[in-house]
């Protein structure tokens, strides 16, 4: 694109690139190691159902700390294929200082075979997207992992690296939806987008079903199952503090725009990417059962119960603590 355009990003992903054929991570998990709030090592036969229930998608830090996961793993093919391609929505365009402004939608995903396996079933299902050989490349499973790390080209090394790859100021929210947005909220979405600066906000919006179906809502503490259509990222970044202000309201108002789409009863969210704007606990402790129901209700459903009750019973005196950690009350 000429440097006199501006993008804004939709994002039609498979961030969490297995989901449909084989669930979440977590569900995977079958043994863990943790250190608990009196420096003993538990694995799961040690720490009891309770516990380990807790650790694997509730967020472990609240209990103890992680050294080790055991997880069951599962068969992939030795190539799979990804891809990860633009189209412009021509939607609405206008000129302003920054020249014309565009927005650009992005898909990208992950299968699990060959190319030649994947087009038949992308022109079967989503003809629209007029998938070509040429937008794909295929490649062992683990490259990919830097291939959507958007780390082309480096070594499997990188992966290795614990370093944070960048300093600029960001924040994120998500929400769940179970009905498909109307083209009216769509258009609504993409004023949104118009009004950020060039390249700092985009959503993401990664598609559920299938495996992640397979297991009830309270097999672990992560909810969010059968009825969940896709989940939005709302990822926006911005390089001076003296910005952050203006960034933080814009995502506010677009976040606000968007209950009218998404889950009720709770608005569910993504613990992951965690949002310290739906509530926290008192920096001086006593923080209520209802007060944190707020928040704990979003990540975990009617999962919150059991897990502030793990919490009583392994860190009675809340050693183990954050902004939004379960509390043992």
């Amino acid at each position: 694109m000429g440097s006199n355009r501006c993008w804004r990003a939709l994002q039609w992903r498979r961030i969490w690139h297995d989901v449909p054929k084989h669930g979440i991570a977590a569900d995977h998990i079958i043994d863990a190691k943790l250190i608990d709030a009196n420096g003993q090592i538990l694995d799961r036969e040690s720490m009891g159902e309770d516990l380990f229930w807790a650790i694997i998608g509730g967020g472990g830090t609240s209990f103890g700390i992680v050294i080790a996961f055991e997880v069951n793993l599962i068969v992939i093919p030795e190539i799979v294929t990804v891809f990860n391609i633009s189209r412009t929505l021509f939607l609405r365009s206008f000129n302003s200082s920054n020249g014309k402004r565009t927005i650009g939608a992005f898909f990208t995903s992950l299968y699990l075979g060959r190319v030649d396996d994947l087009l038949p079933i992308m022109q079967q299902k989503f003809p629209e997207l007029g998938l070509v050989k040429e937008d794909c490349i295929e490649m062992p499973w683990i490259e990919s992992t830097i291939f959507f790390s958007g780390l082309q080209g480096e070594s499997l090394d990188v992966l290795l690296s614990r370093t944070q790859v960048s300093t600029a100021y960001s924040k994120g929210k998500s929400d769940y939806v179970m009905q498909p947005i109307p083209e009216h909220g769509l258009k609504s979405i993409l004023k949104f987008l118009e009004e950020e600066d060039e390249n700092r906000a985009e959503l993401q919006f990664s598609p559920y079903g299938g495996r992640i179906n397979d297991f009830s809502e309270s097999e672990i503490p992560f909810p969010h199952r059968s009825g969940n259509t896709f989940m939005i990222h709302y990822p926006v970044g911005w390089a001076e503090n003296a910005e952050s202000q203006r960034h933080i309201n814009w995502i506010g108002r677009l976040y606000s725009f968007m209950a009218r789409y998404v889950s009720k009863s709770p608005r569910a969210a993504y613990l992951n990417y965690r949002d310290l704007d739906i509530g926290m606990n008192n920096i001086k402790g006593n923080t209520s059962y209802r007060q944190a129901s707020v928040w704990g209700f979003k990540y975990f459903n009617n999962n919150f119960r059991r897990l502030v009750n793990a919490k009583k019973k392994v860190d009675p005196t809340n050693f183990f603590r954050n902004e939004q950690s379960i509390l043992p009350m």
